[in-house]
């Protein structure tokens, strides 16, 4: 028996290497499920049976790494939180200038809700809930400060450029931005009744769009 023979011999004979589990994975494919469980169902109707099926996983590993469903809940909201505010810090805003940098802003935020409706129908559920899983979150208030800061330097800038007035709240006007296209898409339905037009066109969101830069800056205007 040669060399060869020897080692195909000694392949066959050795145990075969233990599976290894790619946990990563399996915690991404339960979160992504559970994103659209949630935000689908909110958490009183969300089902653990259900994302576990569409995760490929079972209920014993949800609850292995999340503890319970509304850790579950509470992971896949403050994810979200996360992945908006990353997107906000990789606009690199410093290197606009204020006005452009605010029209991005504002442009970034409709933006994001569109391509992520999840985004805001899993902060609707929260707040059914009175934001109890929030209250639990720290980084998520860590992500939060930080956005506050970066539009605080936004206005500091032009008020120095002469071309913001001084006392505009960075607060307030993060809650204007998120409002003006926040309360655009969750009443989209109800709105196309009252006041009798396709809410969804792509006429109508550039026109929203448009509107809601326009808005934002002559507040600010000095």
């Amino acid at each position: 028996m040669g060399k060869t023979d020897d080692a195909k011999t000694a392949q066959a004979a050795a145990p075969p290497k233990p599976r290894i589990r790619d946990a990563e994975a399996t915690r991404a494919r339960i979160l992504l499920a559970a994103k659209r469980e949630f935000a689908k169902n909110g958490l009183g109707g969300a089902r653990v049976d259900l994302i576990a099926e569409k995760a490929r996983a079972n209920k014993r590993m949800i609850y292995h790494y999340f503890g319970s469903k509304e850790g579950l809940f509470q992971t896949v909201l403050e994810n979200a939180y996360i992945d908006i505010r990353t997107a906000e810090q990789k606009l690199n805003l410093d290197h606009l200038g204020p006005r452009a940098a605010l029209e991005r802003l504002v442009r970034f935020t409709w933006e994001y809700y569109l391509k992520n409706p999840e985004f805001i129908t899993l902060v609707n559920s929260e707040n059914l809930h009175r934001a109890r899983h929030l209250k639990k979150s720290e980084v998520v208030m860590d992500y939060s400060r930080k956005f506050v800061s970066m539009v605080r330097t936004i206005l500091d800038r032009g008020v120095d450029d002469g071309v913001f007035r001084k006392d505009v709240d960075a607060v307030q006007l993060n809650i204007t931005i998120a409002a003006i296209g926040y309360y655009y898409l969750t009443n989209r339905f109800t709105g196309a009744i009252l006041f009798e037009r396709d809410f969804m066109t792509n006429e109508a969101l550039a026109e929203r769009l448009n509107f809601n830069i326009d808005t934002v800056l002559r507040l600010v205007a000095a």
